[in-house]
């Protein structure tokens, strides 16, 4: 005999305090023989009735409702809602307005994105536990992106009356216009940020991602002549061409034992992702030259599939979100008015915009009266949360030969590519590895 131990019939390991994605949940991970046999993310946060609470408030309480879902991404709710509700209310916006509402979508892309790349997931690329570790050997990319997520701020501030759920936004179009003289100071934020930005695809690009290609259903919007933000047809990769009224017919939500969070797929079965991926797969032709040049210089081809890689879309969308918001303010005139009236009607709205982690769908009911009967919300973190458990079987599958410990911090990094919202909240996630 040899007279060592035998091997356990199973091992197991919990990670207590992952402090890079938002909400609560746990993944548990078992394996047989070296396979997968079982993988589950679970999501056992307690409902937040967003939903509940709309029901029986004024059509014009949605924007500021929603706007709370989420500190990070307010505006994506605001918007989505504004759609639903000014389809429900058959009301057009001047070309002026729908301008604004972009350039205020793209300044959340900004901030959102940056705080994402350099604070939550660049730090698994280079081994740190977090962007203030990182910063003690990277300080001048780390100030560099504080100063770009300030810039996303301050256009978020100057358009949308302040930077976190901002109280400019309204059905129909705003409360109130910026003067010119008020953007003029942004845009020389977002011009001094143009040559970070570039810099921040480069690094992006440099850093070393597992290698893994994956078969996607992406679904993203779809504008003819530009990358779809704030508003576009439903695309997916299979041939989807759909408007938000039809969502339903071709979506399922459905709740799984294991999830707080509803589950998404198509009425076919198959599950579908959201997201940069996504959207650059459907419309990297539609971003501009120096973003594509970027992104092309970057290694990025037509179609990305390996999810190791959104990090590096994330930086292209932070580079064509800054040009985009330039152009913006540079033929920037006041419209005449802010806002369209808007007279309620009963029926139903539904409406949708691409959030920072993807598409951002709203569905109400409102009486004649304006008041909301019923309310639906589709966030792009439950439609990707089936997507997430492929994922993360894949990744089991291809690095289940690496030790407990670092199976761990694969399969964390293979959750934060989706940049998980899962209440807005940063908390904690339990993974746990049976292996037999």
């Amino acid at each position: 005999m040899s007279g060592m131990p035998d091997a356990p019939a199973s091992r197991s390991f919990v990670v207590q305090a992952l402090a890079r994605v938002e909400g609560e949940g746990a993944m548990h991970v078992k394996l047989r023989d070296g396979r997968v046999e079982d993988i589950r993310l679970e999501i056992y946060e307690p409902p937040r009735f967003f939903e509940a609470f709309l029901r029986g408030r004024r059509f014009t309480e949605a924007p500021d409702i929603t706007a709370r879902i989420c500190g990070i991404c307010p505006v994506a709710y605001q918007l989505s809602s504004i759609a639903a509700m000014e389809d429900a209310c058959a009301t057009a916006v001047a070309p002026a307005v729908r301008e604004l509402r972009r350039l205020i979508y793209c300044g959340e892309w900004i901030e959102s994105h940056t705080l994402h790349v350099f604070m939550l997931h660049a730090p698994d690329f280079l081994g740190y536990r977090c962007g203030f570790e990182m910063a003690a050997e990277h300080r001048a990319i780390v100030e560099g992106a504080l100063r770009l997520k300030r810039a996303g701020n301050a256009l978020m501030s100057v358009v949308g009356g302040r930077e976190i759920h901002p109280i400019n936004l309204r059905v129909g179009g705003f409360y109130r216009a910026p003067r010119r003289d008020e953007l003029t100071p942004v845009a020389r934020m977002l011009e001094d940020e143009l040559e970070f930005a570039q810099e921040a695809v480069r690094f992006a690009g440099s850093l070393p991602a597992p290698e893994l290609e994956l078969e996607y259903e992406f679904v993203a919007l779809r504008e003819p002549q530009t990358y779809a933000i704030e508003s576009g047809r439903l695309a997916s990769s299979g041939g989807l061409d759909i408007g938000p009224r039809e969502y339903r017919e071709h979506f399922v939500e459905e709740q799984v034992a294991h999830s707080t969070a509803l589950h998404s797929r198509l009425r076919d079965g198959r599950s579908y992702l959201v997201g940069p991926l996504a959207r650059y797969a459907l419309n990297s032709q539609r971003l501009s030259p120096l973003a594509r040049d970027a992104a092309e210089r970057a290694g990025l081809g037509e179609v990305c599939r390996n999810p190791y890689r959104s990090i590096v879309v994330r930086t292209v969308e932070i580079l064509y979100a800054l040009e985009e918001a330039l152009r913006i303010i540079a033929c920037y005139e006041p419209p005449e008015l802010p806002a369209a009236d808007v007279t309620p009607r009963a029926g139903v709205g539904a409406g949708w915009t691409e959030a920072p982690r993807g598409m951002l769908w709203h569905r109400y009911e409102i009486d004649a009266a304006g008041t909301i009967i019923d309310a639906r919300i589709v966030p792009p973190t439950s439609q990707n949360q089936r997507r997430i458990e492929q994922d993360l079987r894949a990744c089991v599958e291809r690095f289940a030969q690496l030790p407990d410990e670092e199976l761990a911090l694969r399969c964390e990094q293979t959750i934060r590519n989706h940049d998980p919202c899962i209440s807005c909240a940063t908390h904690f996630l339990d993974l746990t590895v049976d292996r037999g």
